[in-house]
Formats: structure tokens, sequence, C-alpha cells
């Protein structure tokens, strides 16, 4: 029963936290916010982000509000769930869940883990981009958005490496290094764990 229920609290902060990090990133990356997907993904976090931005000013076009609240987010989270792994296995006295040492271990792993997070919307993103295309039909608002999303990821790859003829291997590249950022960002949080 616990694990069921630790495999929901990670799968639903998960899937809300990716909205969280997409607000994040649109106003760096310039989406159009008249964007209906954009719209929906600032009305879905807006109810949690406004009331935190009186309190916590942007930096700039950094919204510092909506990564303060991931970060929240991510560490009762983690906390969360070694609170119950260790109700379901008993593997360390429940006390030292709370010592400093192992709050300061979730604080870097929720860190960790969010910058994991952002990397793999890349990923995501690039991917679904590139199906798109591949389909050859424009979807509207979702390839804008996606478009607006990636391009300032891919396009510094592809002024090295050019497309050849109609093949960009820009995209693909681009993942391939996002892959190995998340696999060296996963060592990191094995390191802290």
């Amino acid at each position: 029963m616990i694990k069921a229920l630790i495999f929901l609290i990670d799968t639903f902060s998960r899937l809300y936290l990716l909205i969280l990090l997409m607000r994040f990133w649109l106003p760096l990356l310039r989406a159009n916010f008249r964007n209906p997907i954009v719209q929906g993904v600032l009305r879905y976090t807006s109810s949690i982000v406004v009331p935190v931005r009186r309190f916590v000013s942007p930096i700039g076009q950094l919204d510092t509000a909506t990564i303060l609240i991931a970060f929240v987010i991510q560490f009762v989270v983690l906390l969360t769930i070694g609170v119950l792994t260790n109700i379901n296995y008993g593997t360390q006295p429940f006390v030292a869940l709370f010592e400093s040492s192992s709050i300061l271990a979730f604080a870097l792993s929720a860190l960790l883990e969010l910058a994991m997070l952002n990397v793999t919307l890349f990923i995501f993103s690039i991917i679904v981009r590139v199906i798109l295309n591949l389909l050859g039909r424009y979807f509207g608002p979702i390839s804008d958005m996606l478009v607006d999303f990636t391009e300032p990821l891919i396009k510094p790859i592809r002024t090295v490496i050019p497309p050849l003829g109609i093949v960009d291997l820009s995209a693909y590249i681009t993942v391939i290094l996002l892959i190995a950022l998340n696999i060296a960002l996963a060592d990191l949080l094995a390191g802290i764990r």
C-alpha cells in the first residue's frame, strides 16, 4: 500500500512540477503568451504562483517565485517519500530524517531533481517536436509552443552543424547532449544519497 502511495505522490508531483517549470522557462525563452497552451500553463499555475510573487519579486525575467515553489514542492515530496519509505522498511530511525545533515541532503537532492526534471522537460519537448515534424503536419498552438520552447537550445547546435539538405541533425545532437547532462546530474544525485 505504501509503495502505491509513494508512486502516486511522485507521479502527480512530477506532472505538476513539469507545468511549473514550463511556466518558469516560457518568459526566458520569449514564448508567445497569446498561445492557448501557454495560457493554459499560466492558468494552472497562477493560483499558487501569484500569491508567492507578492513576497518574492522576480529578478529581471527570472521568475523566482515559480522556481521557489517548485523547490519547496520537490523538497516536501522527497521528505514525504523518505518518511513513507522509513515507515515501510524501517531502515533508519525516524528522527534521523530530520537531522540537519539529512535536511541538507534532502535540499541538495531537491535541487538536483529539479535540474534533472528541467533537462527531461527539454528532451521530451524536442522529441515531440521532431515527431510532429516527421509527420509533416502543422499542429497549431502545440507546434508553435514547441518551437518557441526548443529553438533556443537547438539553434546554437544548428550553427555548428548546419542541416544536410532536408536532414537537420541539430535536434538529435541536442537531445544526446541533454541526456548526457541528465546522466551527470543523476551521478551527482547518487553521490548525495
